[in-house]
């Protein structure tokens, strides 16, 4: 909605569509993305928010409309890889940033070299597919981990494991990036008694302004997903700035409330710009 207020406001002609209720027709140099009864045709630019339970619909609609030249803010493959927790840090590891060591594997019987391989207890565990703190755990002795690995091999669940960073108390940086540039920069803290500092798990937000590094770290970050619109999380550390999470869809409210910078605003320049 707040995009969609500022698009507005720059007297532009936008319409909110539910992804989920669009069809894909595919046929000889004729791809069809139907609303309503009606084909999407003629459109400048397209603004995807898709839920991460939905990503491979979502970047199926966004491939058919770049099959017909439909400038889009985040490209199909730019979601793919930010969606994909293991990929998007993977793409980091050929580039000028740092992040947590990370360690996946199918094979847990050899639970103390995995143990071992992060650094000791604790360490955190992370579904691939959660978001907003959901399915992320931190693991503080071996019952703990036979318990949530049980649990999550049972249920066919993907998961990483991470080392803890201490020195974070609980904490991490979101940065939002939007053509290149940091717009705006919150540092979020976990309720008391929680590590998880996502604001819906509890978590408060405040204004920081980011190091050099960090500004390195963000921009960079979101360039090697492909994103022109990112939210980039990053834990300060004693070796510097460690990501965690590119996000390609990342939320606005808790943002613009904390840092008093409209980011949709920008977000609609930016979509100007490149159109």
């Amino acid at each position: 909605m707040r995009l969609f207020e500022e698009a507005q406001k720059a007297k532009h002609n936008t319409a909110i569509v539910d992804y989920m209720h669009c069809n894909i027709i595919s046929e000889k140099k004729n791809p069809i993305v139907y609303y309503n009864g009606q084909s999407l045709r003629h459109i400048d630019a397209i603004v995807p928010r898709i839920g991460a339970t939905f990503t491979f619909y979502g970047s199926a609609l966004i491939r058919q409309f770049e099959l017909q030249s439909i400038p889009t803010l985040t490209t199909s493959q730019a979601l793919l890889k930010a969606r994909d927790k293991l990929h998007c840090l993977q793409i980091l590891t050929q580039v000028d940033v740092g992040m947590p060591k990370t360690y996946l594997t199918h094979y847990f019987y050899n639970i103390d070299e995995i143990i071992t391989a992060v650094g000791g207890f604790p360490f955190v565990m992370k579904q691939l597919e959660g978001t907003q703190g959901f399915g992320v755990f931190l693991i503080k002795d071996r019952k703990h981990a036979g318990e949530i690995i049980s649990a999550h091999q049972s249920a066919n669940k993907k998961f990483i494991i991470q080392e803890y960073i201490a020195e974070s108390e609980g904490a991490d940086i979101r940065a939002i990036v939007v053509g290149g540039k940091v717009v705006a920069a919150m540092k979020r803290s976990a309720k008391p008694g929680d590590f998880r500092s996502n604001l819906h798990q509890g978590g408060k937000g405040e204004k920081i302004k980011l190091t050099e590094a960090e500004i390195h770290t963000a921009i960079t970050s979101a360039e090697s997903m492909g994103l022109s619109v990112a939210g980039v999380d990053m834990l300060q550390s004693k070796r510097g700035p460690l990501v965690l999470e590119v996000n390609a869809s990342p939320g606005l409210e808790g943002i613009e409330k904390t840092t008093d910078v409209n980011v949709a605003e920008k977000i609609i320049k930016h979509i100007e710009e490149i159109t």
